[in-house]
């Protein structure tokens, strides 16, 4: 399930478009200046953000800024500014859309749709669930992983590691992420349980950091260069 980030001032504008998201299967977390928004990024990972402009403190296009610096997560602007100047100046510094309130509930979730179908196009999926990333193939249904059509040898872990960020591509996952989803378990044990998995897997993958990037700071996600 997809989680989104709501960076929006106006308490009444930011619980609509929580039901909103919810409504439509989507997972909601929000605040409500552009600081608190820095501060929740360094913590959790989100698969998009919808960035109000006229926020207290730091403005939305600061915060634009610093989300594009530091983090790898695309950003719907939502804004009151109707000016043709400001909405072109967003999508140049980085936006990857932009909708003017007041919006209609549709549009909205149309556009959440599009923008994160974008964001997975790095990855295809083909019927047989087969995940290919350049010239790395994981087949879900069978459990199996080729390079250049040569198997991998995985542990369980290492192939469910692999599994959650091939599938998700463009998403930075965090230790915390990776470890609740492959092992089911709270995040309680020492994060170099994930790291010594992640070295593993990429000593097992030939050229390892071709496929999977160290996100300093944060995790891990596919290599996209």
């Amino acid at each position: 399930m997809d989680k989104i980030l709501i960076v929006e001032d106006d308490a009444k504008i930011n619980e609509m478009i929580q039901t909103l998201l919810i409504k439509n299967k989507y997972m909601a977390k929000a605040v409500f200046s552009g600081t608190e928004a820095l501060l929740v990024l360094e913590k959790e990972s989100f698969d998009l953000i919808l960035l109000d402009l006229m926020l207290p403190g730091l403005s939305g296009e600061q915060v634009l800024t610093k989300i594009n610096e530091q983090f790898q997560i695309p950003i719907i602007c939502v804004s009151a500014k109707d000016d043709l100047d400001t909405k072109l100046g967003m999508i140049r510094d980085g936006a990857d859309d932009y909708i003017t309130k007041p919006f209609n509930n549709e549009e909205l979730i149309v556009r959440i749709g599009a923008v994160l179908r974008r964001m997975n196009k790095g990855t295809s999926i083909d019927k047989t669930n087969r995940f290919t990333f350049k010239d790395l193939v994981l087949d879900s249904e069978n459990h199996i992983v080729t390079i250049n059509n040569e198997p991998i040898e995985l542990t369980v872990k290492e192939y469910k590691i692999l599994e959650l960020l091939i599938s998700n591509p463009k998403k930075v996952f965090t230790k915390q992420n990776i470890f609740e989803s492959v092992w089911s378990e709270e995040y309680i044990l020492d994060e170099r349980v994930v790291t010594v998995h992640v070295s593993n897997l990429r000593n097992k993958l030939k050229h390892g950091d071709t496929y999977i990037k160290t996100v300093w700071g944060i995790g891990y996600k596919m290599q996209d260069n």
